[in-house]
């Protein structure tokens, strides 16, 4: 790979880096009228979206060039645009616009006013040219998304030296979430304080509080893992989200049931107690149904408020699940127990 050409400064405007060699497309024209616009205004050196507005010149959607390219030329704009238009604000930095590429995956931007008028675009070359440039080599390119792949992977990685690689940077990068973990040990201890006659007086209780907490947090990590990869190559909105939270739930059932059933089957022939079988069968049960959730909620919740679910995922989840849990599993235990 080529050595990058030289980065602008991440502390000005990102107006100032904007392309305007660009056509802006009323929502309401043909895709015949829409070609016609482009070949007589022409494009830019790089196209990848085209941007449709409405009568006071609003961004009101966002048209791949394979959409239009491919769309019968009677077909209204408004009919095909994607209307859900990530836009990044005239005032941001050229650090802020560069998470925006980090978080959201695309290859470029609209960069809009107030009035949410369309005053430039950036795209990725802006910060990874020569990511570009190798990836229009075809033996460099082997698929389309390993290519994104490895320009967004890269530029979040820029993105980190650039904010700052010093320990006391990364310290306060990284230290306020794990404040979560800290918050739910707390907690954890002063619940099962609240327990403690109920832990005194059973020991399946205690001996299966380890495995009733690994298993919780095992699944819990890989469900969160496996949604921080699925976020990398898609955007959160309601369909996905509600898509993926079922499949999620069917999963968290099958693992719930299969665990818990196999570990009561361990209690009951290793210490033959019906009750306390019950007890941690039916608590794993249930707080890896939880867990699968949360580790698919927590991510998917920071991903959609523009925090990073690589760093903060982690604690916040191991904290939620590890409460929910142990919350869940002393007061059956207290319940069937006494």
């Amino acid at each position: 790979m080529s050595e990058a050409v030289s980065l602008p400064d991440f502390n000005s405007p990102i107006v100032d880096h904007a392309r305007k060699d660009f056509p802006l497309l009323d929502a309401g024209m043909s895709v015949a009228d829409a070609l016609e616009r482009i070949r007589r205004e022409g494009v830019g050196e790089r196209v990848i979206y085209f941007f449709a507005t409405d009568v006071e010149e609003r961004l009101v959607g966002v048209l791949p060039t394979r959409r239009l390219l491919t769309a019968p030329l009677e077909t209204r704009l408004e009919e095909i645009m994607v209307r859900r238009v990530v836009a990044i604000p005239a005032s941001a930095t050229v650090l802020e616009a560069c998470e925006f590429f980090v978080l959201y995956k695309f290859f470029a931007f609209p960069v809009v006013d107030r009035a949410r008028r369309v005053v430039g675009v950036v795209d990725v070359s802006l910060f990874a040219e020569e990511m570009l440039e190798a990836g229009e080599r075809e033996e460099e390119r082997p698929t389309v998304a390993s290519l994104g792949d490895d320009v967004f992977e890269a530029l979040g990685f820029r993105l980190a030296q650039i904010r700052g690689a010093s320990p006391w940077r990364v310290f306060r990068y990284r230290f306020p979430w794990l404040l979560a973990t800290v918050a739910a040990g707390t907690a954890c201890a002063v619940l099962a304080g609240a327990f403690e006659a109920t832990l005194a007086g059973s020991l399946v209780v205690a001996f299966f509080l380890t495995m009733v907490l690994g298993l919780n947090e095992s699944v819990g990590m890989q469900s969160m893992t496996l949604t921080i990869q699925a976020l990398r190559v898609s955007t959160v909105t309601r369909r996905w989200f509600l898509e993926n939270l079922r499949r999620e739930l069917a999963t968290a059932l099958l693992l719930g049931l299969a665990c818990g059933t196999l570990v009561s089957a361990i209690v009951w022939i290793w210490r033959h107690d019906v009750k306390g079988a019950a007890v941690v069968g039916t608590s794993i049960a249930v707080s890896l149904v939880t867990a699968c959730l949360f580790g698919f909620s927590v991510p998917s919740l920071l991903h959609s408020l523009k925090l990073d679910p690589k760093i903060a995922a982690g604690p916040v989840t191991l904290a939620v699940t590890d409460f929910f849990a142990l919350a869940f599993y002393f007061s059956l235990a207290w319940a069937v127990l006494g």
